[in-house]
């Protein structure tokens, strides 16, 4: 019903139930294993372990196109957690020797004690920890007191996790730390989004000053998301109805790339603190309520282009003006949106903005788009002068539906222009790509992924000097080989081999999340994307042999866990096998569509498909090959001594080409 895209989870380890407890239940942030899932958050159910049910969770999350983010707590843990138990050398301790515990705003937590970070095998503790919780479904972190870790820390186990997963997202919590430490960790920490501090900005002219700041640094280092509340303060329906409205509102509407957060119970107007040692009404299922009105918000800043990437932001009213007046317009240009709000809920207040050098008259926006009736405006000479009521909050447009890419198709071409940019980065450097047009690259995603790939696959060969519209149209006519390996359901059940310099593309008929792992390789986690009618994810080609397993999570009724086994061929044959094994097979071809699957122990047949020459004789059909030949068998002839050549004689076997057999036999003598 809310239409929220993303599920932030509180701490969800276990908490001190005795040793150092604070409050009924201790506090979720006292941690004492930073894997484990608390018992007290778990269902009995003899079928399933707290473990799987945190995993039914999320993938419950991703069938329906939803993340999931958890706090996590590595500044500080709770008294006697495993980490305390086991490492006490990685906790800050007090002249007197005794641990220390943090704090923050003149308050010293008492029922945490400190890590000291400076430690390499501390940061591989937490980034270890996080690659499970990753592994377990878990898409983004809000980093507790993030601003306490030095930026060292966050470089090292941020860049961990990304090697393997490298969507997940970082959220820094930096409440109570200098701006320019959110600054630091937004990019030289390789964080991407940030808390906002709107929600304790309250007048016209903070919010106005605040805003200012927020908007400037959020189109440059990294998203500040507005949470209209957090569990750090009291809760905005404890000043009534208008107050939580408006400044949800406030929140949403003026959020950069759409990033606004709501805790639990906003919707339900629930007015109780949230009190992270206790327990805490949240209202639920109140008769009074926001519900519509927060769906409504949701909707609007998740569908109209002013709130997506690029969209330009200004403040039109004067910065101690108690109505916040904002005009956004979506980077293609062709929608504006006007956003006004009266910070004041007790009072009215008049706005004057004078429309000079804007794209359209202020007249001209006639539609709120959050469904209200329009604000009283008069006209005098060339200025425009609103009146708003108390609390008002509206979103006004000129037109009731988006011009431009919009919605859903706008998140299916970002995702797609996303997937062409990722896919040439892995194989080229980032100067190369630059100024491609995002729009096109989603075009050609859309067209056709596999002559994308094996039109990027030229890109790189001859070093991005060769257009890559013209490669496209090349591939598209037959003149470049595609060095594309595609992957689909039906090979489930075979060995797939992918030749060097290759591609791997995965389709399937439903989403799916890929998981590629492969010894002495980095595990590789891919998301799947629309396009055309399919969904489809790839892995970059490789250079080197390796044996490697595929694993498909599908949000899909039926077979939902898929396996599969993917064989990535060397450049060049090992051209001696010293020490070949019985059981070792060849697999040879003369060019022409003949080909023979012998066994090193020559003349030996163990399958149905072992043959000295067969084919495929179906032109698109994989099939049972046609055998022309099933074996050979050969003996020396040493005067009159005749000797078997097979595995118990085999000095040496080379791959080729051509293949060769060396045997050492007995000639009597």
């Amino acid at each position: 019903k809310l239409g929220c895209r993303v599920i932030h989870l509180l701490p969800v380890h276990p908490t001190p139930t005795t040793y150092a407890r604070f409050g009924r239940f201790g506090s979720p942030y006292a941690a004492l294993d930073l894997t484990a899932v608390d018992p007290a958050l778990v269902e009995f159910d003899k079928r399933a372990t707290g473990i799987d049910q945190f995993c039914e969770l999320t993938y419950a999350a991703h069938s329906l196109g939803a993340r999931v983010f958890i706090d996590i707590v590595i500044n500080h843990t709770g008294w006697g957690s495993s980490l305390q138990e086991n490492h006490p050398e990685f906790f800050l301790k007090n002249p007197d020797g005794s641990f220390t515990s943090p704090g923050a705003w003149e308050t010293v937590w008492e029922d945490l004690v400190e890590l000291e970070q400076h430690d390499v095998k501390l940061w591989d503790i937490i980034a270890d920890s996080l690659i499970v919780w990753c592994k377990r479904g878990v898409d983004g972190f809000r980093c507790d007191a993030g601003y306490k870790i030095p930026v060292p820390a966050w470089q090292y186990i941020i860049a961990r996790i990304q090697n393997e997963f490298p969507e997940t997202i970082f959220l820094l919590e930096g409440l109570g730390g200098a701006w320019e430490a959110t600054e630091n960790l937004l990019t030289d920490g390789g964080m991407q989004w940030a808390y906002s501090e709107l929600f304790q900005n309250y007048s016209g002219k903070e919010v106005a000053w605040y805003l200012d700041y927020a908007n400037r640094r959020s189109s440059c280092i990294g998203a500040y998301v507005h949470y209209s509340e957090t569990h750090d303060n009291s809760r905005l329906a404890e000043k009534g109805r208008a107050w939580s409205l408006l400044r949800n509102r406030l929140c949403a509407l003026t959020s950069p790339v759409g990033g606004f957060g709501f805790t639990c119970g906003v919707e339900w107007l629930a007015a109780e603190k949230i009190r992270v040692h206790g327990c805490t009404g949240l209202n639920w299922d109140s008769a009074d309520n926001i519900v519509p009105e927060l769906a409504q918000l949701n909707k609007l800043i998740s569908d109209h282009p002013c709130f997506f990437d690029g969209a330009k932001l200004a403040r039109l009213s004067p910065p101690d003006s108690p109505i916040y007046a904002l005009l956004r317009e979506s980077a293609e240009g062709k929608d504006s949106v006007l956003i006004l709000v009266n910070t004041d809920v007790e009072k009215s207040h008049l706005l004057t903005l004078t429309p000079t050098g804007l794209k359209f008259e202020i007249s001209d926006f006639q539609f709120d788009l959050l469904g209200q009736p329009l604000s009283q405006f008069d006209r005098e000479k060339a200025e425009i002068i609103f009146t708003l009521a108390p609390g008002a909050c509206h979103c006004l447009a000129t037109a009731q539906k988006p011009v431009g890419l919009c919605g859903e198709n706008y998140r299916r071409a970002r995702a797609q222009a996303a997937f062409a940019i990722q896919s040439l980065g892995k194989i080229l450097s980032a100067e190369s790509i630059d100024g491609l047009d995002w729009h096109w690259l989603a075009e050609q995603v859309e067209l056709s992924p596999e002559n994308f790939l094996a039109a990027a696959g030229e890109f790189a060969a001859r070093d991005a000097k060769t257009p890559l519209s013209d490669l496209l149209h090349e591939v598209e006519a037959g003149k470049i080989f595609p060095r594309v390996v595609t992957w689909t359901l039906i090979d489930a059940r075979r060995v797939t081999p992918v030749p060097p310099g290759h591609w791997l593309l995965i389709e399937d008929s439903a989403p799916f999340r890929a998981e590629l792992r492969s010894r002495n390789e980095n595990t590789i986690h891919v998301q799947s994307i629309a396009g055309g009618d399919r969904h489809i994810a790839c892995f970059e080609p490789r250079e080197s042999a390796a044996e490697a397993e595929l694993f498909l999570e599908r949000y899909a009724a039926a077979s939902q866990k898929i396996s599969a086994s993917i064989r990535f061929l060397a450049l060049d044959p090992q051209s001696t096998i010293c020490n070949p094994q019985a059981d070792d097979l060849v697999l040879l071809t003369n060019g022409i569509g003949g080909m023979a699957r012998l066994c090193v122990d020559l003349g030996r047949v163990n399958s149905k498909y072992d043959c000295a020459l067969g084919a495929n004789l179906n032109p698109t059909v994989p099939v049972d090959r046609h055998v022309f030949v099933k074996r050979i068998r050969v003996w020396v002839n040493a005067d009159g001594f005749l000797s078997p050549l097979d595995f118990k004689n085999l000095a040496s076997f080379h791959p080729g080409s051509p293949a060769a057999w060396d045997f050492v036999a007995n000639a009597g003598d």
